[in-house]
């Protein structure tokens, strides 16, 4: 298999593309489980620890459990932040052509009109139209650095599927 059939690299040199927004998403989560949610659980779970018996605590084991879940989701999150490679899209140069970031507004098969937007893997969410750099879509629109006119063809689970592109857009850069 030659380069030119590759997908986009989720990471490239170990780092994870993010916009700032994930970025400052994924620390304000972080800082809450940290600064508010760790410090409330360890004082559910010294004040168990006070009430005896910790074997039939379910306070204590609950508190114990979701300390480890705190603990795990920060390192998680904490080695995504370490390894992120933020990329503002508001600094795209090539406006016209899909890049990470984009904002793209498509008629697919059955005439729906659709709007996506290129985000980081952390980023993901369709029920507001983020779709991840990794996904189906956003490979075959990058991968084809499509313009406004191109047709443009996505390998989904029911096969392939072609696309017509009606708008690319990327946010404004604040002055």
């Amino acid at each position: 298999m030659d380069d030119d059939d590759e997908a986009p690299r989720l990471a490239l040199g170990g780092k994870f593309y993010m916009t700032p927004a994930g970025h400052a998403t994924l620390k304000a989560e972080r800082d809450q489980l940290m600064r508010v949610e760790r410090p409330r659980v360890v004082e559910l779970v010294s004040w168990a620890a006070g009430n005896g018996d910790r074997s039939e605590n379910a306070d204590y084991q609950y508190g114990k459990r979701r300390l480890r879940e705190i603990d795990r989701r920060a390192r998680f999150i904490g080695k995504r932040l370490e390894n992120a490679e933020v990329v503002d899209p508001a600094h795209q140069t090539q406006r016209d052509r899909v890049f990470f970031g984009a904002t793209v507004t498509y008629i697919d098969e059955s005439d729906a009109e659709r709007t996506v937007t290129i985000v980081g893997v952390d980023e993901a969410d369709m029920g507001h139209g983020k779709v991840s750099l990794t996904s189906p879509i956003a490979i075959a629109l990058i991968k084809a650095r499509a313009r406004v006119g191109d047709e443009v063809a996505v390998h989904t689970p029911r096969g392939i599927e072609t696309m017509e592109i009606l708008a690319v857009r990327y946010p404004v850069a604040e002055v």
